[in-house]
């Protein structure tokens, strides 16, 4: 595994908030002064199709990275569109309840809650109702 592969694993392994590429460049830098955009780019996608990390694509906005594999899901800001994990446990594994589809063969699943995230609450609790409405998604 190259150098740049492996510190783009360990920040993901480390980061919590599902940085975008953008963001893991910029954490990368500080390690590889001179590693490139195109590089980290690059690497994530092929970290992704190697399993290693989870690339999280939401329509209309810049992709997010995970690098926590077993399953759980998000929540997502529909504002800022910041993403946390959520703990959640369902009583049969989704993975156990499709294998009950005749004929289908699943590879997977995502469970995505959307809403606002406490600090784009915060920021429009301060104004006036109908500012408030306005500022809303």
């Amino acid at each position: 595994m190259t150098r740049q592969r492996r510190a783009i694993l360990e920040i993901l392994s480390r980061e919590r908030g599902h940085p975008t590429g953008d963001e893991v460049y910029r954490l990368a830098r500080r390690r590889l002064p001179r590693i490139s955009l195109g590089t980290v780019y690059r690497n994530l996608d092929l970290l992704s199709e190697q399993g290693l990390i989870r690339k999280i694509e939401v329509s209309g906005r810049q992709r997010r990275f995970d690098g926590r594999l077993e399953p759980h899901c998000h929540a997502r800001c529909t504002a800022c569109g910041h993403v946390e994990d959520v703990v959640y446990r369902p009583p049969v594994s989704l993975e156990k309840a499709a294998a009950e589809l005749e004929g289908w063969e699943i590879s997977g699943h995502s469970l995505e809650l959307m809403g606002r995230c406490p600090g784009c609450i915060a920021a429009t609790s301060d104004l006036e109702p109908r500012d408030r409405a306005e500022a809303a998604p």
